[in-house]
């Protein structure tokens, strides 16, 4: 599983030109579902992200959490994280899992994410997206948890 997270002050998803969701403030997380991914690969990334100390304190240093400031989540599918382009320029996906695998691993970590009250929007798996964010610092993280 490979995430890239984003402090925002704001994003929001677009699909066929109708907002689906919109966060004021919290992170932006793009999800991608490698094949062979388990459900406690996702429990520990839901966790890791959950707990990231990635905003500041008082005295301004990374200290809080989304989950200490009661921040929200956008979470956006994104297979195009395991796109492989060490050969050639045309990436390959053959990492990413499919559909049938990917979906309920996505699922999931939504549910996750919800578990301790926070808002969470989503994009829709599949879909042609247009995600628009203003990236707060910019702070921008990539999490990766492989197969134990």
């Amino acid at each position: 599983m490979r995430t890239v997270v984003q402090r925002v002050k704001s994003a929001s998803v677009d699909i066929e030109g109708k907002r689906v969701a919109e966060i004021e403030g919290g992170l932006l997380i793009f999800v991608g579902i490698k094949c062979g991914d388990t459900r406690a690969q996702i429990e520990w990334m839901a966790d890791k992200i959950k707990k990231l100390r990635i905003f500041e304190d008082p005295e301004g240093k990374m200290n809080l959490s989304a989950q200490d400031l009661g921040k929200d989540y956008l979470v956006v599918s994104q297979f195009t994280l395991y796109g492989d382009c060490k050969k050639g320029t045309r990436p390959s996906f053959i990492q990413a899992a499919p559909p049938d695998e990917a979906i309920p691993l996505y699922e999931y970590f939504v549910e996750l994410m919800k578990q301790d009250g926070a808002v969470v929007g989503t994009g829709q798996f599949g879909a042609d997206m247009q995600v628009s964010l203003v990236n707060d610092g910019p702070v921008t993280m990539l999490l990766e948890r492989d197969a134990q």
